[in-house]
């Protein structure tokens, strides 16, 4: 039967859930291949750019990002389900991986549940699987108990970083150079001290591994370095960039190859996820960092499909709804980077950057942001080096370091 027919045969109704403005082109696509579509939101994101015309309904929850009241969800959607019946619900956010689980368990919708949602949203639960599945994992600790805190301090030399357990990215960081200094930041913690995790510290390049996955396997993934780590533009300020590493290269296998074992480890059956791996400079080994089962945030989505033709967006919604029937379209090999900064001007001007490999220009305000694209990764390097330095001239402004996340 073609894949048409099948298209037409089986509606699905598609529940997607954020508390962030994001995922736009994942519920276009849900609409273009013939699925019944409906978003829950924040009350305060009703405003926001949402591709209303490829969306059923829309439902909004009163409740910030960081307190939102799940009975009172619950109970919305159950009573919702009296009229609908949804038959994937996904979520579109990090901050929402562990909420869409507890939905799907409760009103036993396929997909992801609880106990592997939390190997994805929780950097300790993270750092335990990894280890147990033979990864490669900087030295860590939880903070629950004194003695366990003091013996690792003991044992495993400073500088170290205190990781909140379900923050994204670098927010909420801290790093420490002396065993007075923690003690005295988990003091201020309070009864929020279980909510971290201890990690030493490890100087080196960071890359981020972005994915689809399907029945079990990864089915499609690029291998990028970042040229100022996520922790560096957060904490000291910075323009941030990635790119394309070398194809074939030892690097790229490598990664390649230790984000099959991640992500066969967590558990993750379908989707799409950014996972990220340090190389050491003390000793050349790569290290498991952080994963998650929700496509790269930074405009990381448009880098990868500049380089690609892969829309990770547009092709996990394929995934979702097709699932055993789905087939990856062409992939490109071209090489790509991305720069990103805060901008001191509201509406910031880049006309005046003109080269050719330009493919893509961040309409955002107060920032600033170009994509290039070429056939060769020295290009690309030599571009983003000369733009970042521009950048600082041009464009560039410095936030408070941020404890919790924005929209």
């Amino acid at each position: 039967m073609a894949k048409k027919e099948i298209k037409q045969r089986e509606i699905k109704t598609v529940l997607c859930f954020t508390t962030y403005f994001k995922g736009v082109q994942f519920m276009k696509t849900c609409k273009e291949i013939g699925c019944k579509v409906m978003l829950i939101t924040s009350k305060k994101l009703e405003h926001k750019e949402w591709p209303r015309e490829s969306l059923d309904e829309i439902f909004y929850i009163p409740d910030d990002n960081e307190n939102v009241n799940m009975d009172n969800v619950m109970k919305g959607i159950a009573y919702i389900m009296r009229e609908h019946k949804f038959d994937i619900i996904v979520a579109l956010d990090d901050y929402d991986v562990e909420r869409v689980a507890h939905i799907r368990e409760e009103f036993r919708i396929p997909g992801m549940g609880q106990t592997t949602a939390r190997h994805f949203r929780d950097k300790l639960a993270m750092r335990i699987q990894a280890k147990d599945g033979g990864l490669l994992v900087p030295p860590f600790t939880d903070v629950f108990n004194n003695q366990t805190v003091a013996n690792y301090i003991s044992q495993v030399p400073a500088p170290w970083v205190l990781k909140p357990r379900s923050a994204a990215s670098a927010i909420g960081i801290k790093k420490i150079q002396t065993a007075d200094q923690l003690w005295q930041l988990l003091d201020t913690l309070g009864d929020k001290r279980f909510q971290y995790v201890l990690e030493q510290f490890v100087p080196g390049d960071v890359f981020h591994v972005d994915a689809l996955i399907n029945n079990d396997k990864v089915i499609f993934s690029r291998v990028h370095q970042y040229m100022n780590t996520p922790m560096e533009v957060a904490h000291e300020g910075g323009v941030f960039r990635s790119h394309t590493v070398t194809y074939g290269s030892e690097d790229e296998k490598a990664l390649q190859a230790m984000n099959i074992e991640v992500l066969k480890a967590f558990g993750l059956r379908r989707g799409a996820s950014h996972t990220e791996f340090i190389k050491a400079h003390a000793d050349g080994k790569f290290y498991f960092l952080e994963t998650s089962a929700r496509v790269g945030g930074a405009n990381i989505v448009e880098m990868v499909e500049a380089s690609s033709g892969i829309n990770l967006w547009a092709e996990w919604a394929k995934i979702e709804v097709f699932q055993d029937e789905y087939k990856l379209p062409k992939i490109n090999k071209d090489y790509s980077g991305i720069i990103v900064s805060l901008a001191k001007q509201q509406f910031p001007d880049t006309s005046a950057y003109n080269d050719p490999e330009i493919c893509w220009r961040m309409n955002m305000e107060s920032h600033a942001g170009l994509i290039v694209k070429s056939k060769k990764l020295e290009r690309i390097k030599e571009l983003l080096n000369q733009y970042a330095s521009r950048f600082y001239t041009d464009f560039f402004a410095k936030a408070p370091i941020r404890d919790a996340p924005t929209n």
